[in-house]
């Protein structure tokens, strides 16, 4: 059923790892230039996997421990693309002025939360199905 909580928050995240790094910048650069995902080829490679497993994972809404795993490995992709940007925050900390840092380098936390929130909507109903077939 597509009117599930959690695929709101696996929507929402496909957004925020879909079309959101389009608005927001990962960082400003220390002549003001703007840096977004599409300066390297490793993040817009992470972060359209990560649209991609979002979406897919919305369209497996009858196989809920599908969904239940798509969004575990969609985490993790979200966390190595968190660990490169915090690899290059630390290395930016080292200019002479200094650089700021975009909204867009917590795309991926606010994606890993979303989809531990959905995480939970998905065992929270698998939960309540097993306890269904236990009564018939």
């Amino acid at each position: 059923m597509l009117q599930r909580i959690q695929t709101v928050y696996m929507a929402i995240s496909a957004i925020a790892m879909g079309a959101l790094p389009f608005v927001f910048s990962l960082w400003t650069t220390t002549d003001k230039k703007e840096v977004f995902f599409t300066s390297s080829l490793l993040y817009i490679v992470f972060f359209v996997v990560s649209a991609l497993l979002a979406v897919f994972s919305i369209i497996n809404f009858k196989k809920r421990q599908h969904q239940f795993v798509l969004n575990r490995l969609n985490m993790i992709f979200n966390f190595i693309l968190l660990g490169f940007f915090v690899y290059r925050s630390l290395n930016l900390s080292g200019e002479t002025n200094v650089s700021e840092k975009g909204i867009g380098m917590f795309l991926p936390a606010i994606s890993i939360v979303l989809l531990v929130l959905a995480n939970k909507a998905i065992k929270k109903d698998e939960d309540l199905v097993k306890s269904v077939d236990r009564l018939r």
